[in-house]
């Protein structure tokens, strides 16, 4: 009989710690969706502006090229102006020396001489007016067009930085972790952001959430070169194959295996570095992002994608647009 009671009591003490592992577990894939929710939201905010900033670069591009056109037409006014400027000039010349003989000869001709130095006054001096002018439409557009310029070279070296930074990131990253390229892990760069991809056969056990001592130690690499980068956004993503989980604890499907996975990994780069928080967050995609869907251990992994931070870029579209 006492052993009957033993036995109740210990079955109840063992059915306390999955009760308590499992509300934590809950409280935690709760935690992940949330912020696998905002990321989504920020990562469609993202594209957008990637989006919209190649749509900027575009239109100023087609302005300046409107801006040289027009200056170039305004220009060749301006020395076609010039010309007839010259002859009438030159003809007022005439004029006037012809009128100053007649002034001393006193010949009937001085009356038609005059009316015809008057008119050419007149012409002379509406040209001149109008060549005043032209020249001050032609030296704003070209005070215009050299701003244009300067703005558009100013984005464009931005650009071009900011992608000269995350290529040198990338081999940074290469080169912390190649003493683990021959264990799954690859580093790739892709319209301007960093992939660094960790098959899970490096980091889990199957069907686990806690990562292995030779794991950590990559993750930690990655983390170290990743602490002194301040204008980037990491996101962490967990995949999965496409076997189901049979457990009636969690992790109890892909989706929250794939989410717990990106979870400790997160933690492990910032328990480990000087990370900002507010840089990382975690996401699992389950096994609805296949790389090969022929090798189900390829799919098993962990994706890091590092995105620069293109708010001064943005700036500076807008600081144009005002």
């Amino acid at each position: 009989m006492k052993q009957i009671v033993w036995l109740v009591v210990f079955g109840f003490l063992v059915g306390c710690v999955p009760i308590k592992k499992y509300k934590d577990l809950e409280a935690n894939y709760k935690k992940c969706q949330d912020e696998q929710s905002d990321y989504k939201t920020k990562a469609i905010d993202y594209e957008n502006q990637v989006k919209e900033l190649n749509v900027q670069v575009g239109v100023l591009r087609s302005g300046l090229e409107t801006l040289q056109a027009d200056t170039s037409r305004i220009g060749d006014q301006h020395r076609q102006l010039m010309v007839d400027y010259e002859k009438t000039k030159q003809l007022n010349k005439v004029l006037e020396k012809k009128y100053n003989e007649l002034l001393k000869s006193g010949t009937s001709e001085n009356a038609s001489l005059i009316h015809d130095l008057e008119a050419t006054r007149i012409d002379l001096q509406q040209k001149e007016d109008r060549l005043n002018k032209l020249e001050k439409e032609l030296n704003a557009r070209e005070r215009a067009l050299i701003q244009k310029e300067d703005r558009i070279n100013e984005l464009e070296s931005m650009l071009k930085n900011k992608e000269e930074a995350s290529r040198l990131l990338k081999d940074k990253i290469a080169s912390a972790l190649r003493g683990f390229t021959d264990k799954g892990i690859s580093v790739v760069e892709r319209d301007g952001k960093i992939y660094v991809s960790m098959e899970a056969q490096l980091l889990f056990a199957s069907g686990k959430t806690a990562v292995n001592s030779e794991g950590e130690r990559a993750i930690v690499d990655l983390a170290v070169v990743l602490e002194s980068q301040k204008d980037i956004d990491i996101l962490v993503e967990g995949h999965t194959d496409s076997d189901a989980l049979r457990s009636g604890s969690h992790p109890k499907d892909n989706w929250e295996l794939s989410v717990l996975r990106a979870t400790s990994v997160v933690k492990i780069m910032l328990d480990n570095s000087t990370m900002d928080p507010t840089s990382i967050s975690a996401s699992g995609r389950s096994e609805f992002h296949p790389v090969d869907p022929d090798n189900k251990a390829k799919n098993r992994r962990i994706e890091i994608i590092i995105t620069p931070d293109l708010s001064e870029l943005f700036e500076l579209i807008s600081n144009d647009n005002d």
